[in-house]
């Protein structure tokens, strides 16, 4: 059965989303922090007690302390830096537009350069990332950060495409993982790694891949696909499997594991980031224009690396 109902922060578009808890949770949004200029790339670090988000236009990380509620930078200048995750050792992965290269922040401060090239040319602007168990890091490679100086350095793309690539662990080579996008954006694991999801902003699309043993990919299948004018940034799951992607104009979406809208949240701004975090792990953090937003849930992200 599906329906339509409103349920103040919760739009319950099939009985999945009612029937999974989905809408059980917090019955508004809590407002942690506003004044950044476009918020992206939320990162809740468990170590730290704190979430830490980009704000992109302003070259700086902020982070907010749990414990306190204050919030103070983590980082200025930050390269542009837009998606934050962290690697198997709790280390900072930081995909910086500003700078075209994803790095890693060492547990003494050091930052170190994991790739800014493939064949030698330059990136465009990478946006967000996602590690393996094997410490593999794949990350999206669109040309958002050198379209103009707002989240970036105006520039022309030396590779004259937008990518998807793998970083191997062994080697540190930068590898092609998979082309044909037309914005990659959004980089998720299914929680038993053997498949990669990848929203495609401009294409309006959610894909799947299945991971190969060495670590490439099959090519993509659809997930989900936008309708009306609507277009995903990056993507979450709960430990359910199912799929939660920051829908832009369109509030959170929230996708059973079959690839059907069961329902989504209704948040004020453009929403552009989603994470899972907390001591439970069931309070969602949303970056959206210029706030940063969470709710407590009454559903858990997927485990933690």
């Amino acid at each position: 059965m599906s329906g339509h109902i409103l349920h103040g922060l919760y739009e319950i578009l099939d009985d999945r989303f009612r029937t999974g808890r989905c809408a059980n949770g917090d019955s508004r949004l809590e407002v942690l922090h506003s004044g950044s200029r476009w918020a992206e790339g939320p990162l809740y670090v468990p170590a730290w007690r704190q979430l830490i988000w980009s704000d992109i236009p302003n070259d700086r990380i902020l982070r907010w302390d749990e414990t306190t509620g204050t919030v103070g930078v983590l980082r200025t200048p930050a390269g542009n830096s837009n998606g934050n995750t962290l690697d198997r050792q709790g280390r900072l992965i930081s995909c910086e537009q500003g700078n075209r290269r994803v790095t890693r922040t060492e547990h003494d401060g050091t930052v170190t350069v994991l790739a800014d090239r493939f064949a030698g040319k330059r990136l465009n602007s990478p946006n967000d990332s996602v590690v393996r168990s094997d410490g593999t890091i794949w990350f999206s490679d669109p040309d958002f950060g050198i379209t103009s100086d707002y989240e970036g350095h105006r520039a022309e793309s030396e590779i004259g495409a937008c990518n998807l690539y793998r970083i191997d662990p062994a080697t540190g080579e930068v590898h092609l993982a998979a082309d044909g996008f037309d914005g990659p954006n959004g980089v998720i694991l299914s929680p038993d790694e053997k498949q990669l999801y990848v929203s495609d902003s401009r294409a309006a699309r959610i894909s799947v891949h299945d991971v190969r043993d060495d670590g490439t990919l099959s090519p993509g299948k659809v997930f989900a696909e936008g309708k009306d004018d609507v277009h995903f940034d990056n993507i979450r799951f709960d430990d359910e499997g199912r799929l939660w992607a920051a829908a832009l104009e369109d509030g959170v979406h929230c996708y059973d594991p079959d690839g059907t809208l069961i329902g989504r949240l209704i948040v004020p701004e453009t929403v552009s980031n989603i994470t899972f975090g907390g001591p439970k792990n069931n309070r969602m953090f949303i970056t959206a224009s210029t706030s940063l937003y969470s709710l407590v849930m009454s559903v858990t992200g997927a485990p933690r690396i």
